[in-house]
């Protein structure tokens, strides 16, 4: 009984506290292999804050890192809504940045691990909100669209301590493919619309 109140007890350690530990457990057991580097263990100023604020850092920081992010993201001229069909693939796929991935070679965005998709979808993550009928619900329209193709640039953005990667921003995702990913969003053939 006594191990499972241990348990319990480190879960609600904040952290700011466990951090510097994690950090040495890290720093000691990830190793630099192929293009998967070191500096992935380290966080940025913003990722820092986050974690030291448990997510809320205040209301008036949180704007001015947002607005801050928001100057990151490189939006492209023109209709950003690219091909639903190569997005579907991208959002299904898991492969990228890994080190045994050749350095260069496109990634997918693995948004399955974190979203419902369509309704047809037997499996999928949780952590974030289901995007099932998306477009249906919230237009495809040129305003609709940027802000897609921003959220999946920088997700920072528009909530600081967003736990969605910055697939633009980290150069994870290409211009093309964060605009097939607004097609799947947004497209009404699309199976997220159906």
């Amino acid at each position: 009984m006594s191990r499972a109140f241990l348990f319990l007890g480190l879960l609600f350690i904040p952290p700011a506290f466990a951090e510097p530990d994690v950090q040495k457990v890290l720093q000691r057991d990830f190793h630099a292999r192929g293009q998967a580097t070191m500096d992935r263990v380290v966080q940025d100023s913003l990722q820092r804050l986050c974690t030291e604020s448990a997510d809320k850092p205040p209301p008036d920081v949180a704007k001015a890192l947002e607005a801050d992010q928001m100057k990151t993201i490189s939006f492209p001229a023109g209709d950003l809504m690219g091909d639903w069909q190569r997005g579907e693939k991208i959002a299904q796929g898991g492969r990228g940045l890994t080190w045994s991935d050749r350095p260069g070679a496109p990634g997918d965005g693995s948004c399955y691990n974190c979203h419902q998709l369509a309704p047809a979808e037997l499996s999928y993550g949780t952590i974030g909100p289901s995007l099932r009928g998306f477009g249906k619900l919230r237009g495809n329209g040129p305003e609709m669209q940027r802000y897609v193709y921003g959220k999946i640039y920088n997700a920072k953005a528009y909530n600081a301590c967003s736990q969605m990667p910055r697939l633009g921003y980290s150069g994870t995702l290409t211009e093309e493919q964060i605009k097939d990913l607004v097609g799947l969003l947004l497209d009404p053939a699309s199976p997220v619309n159906q």
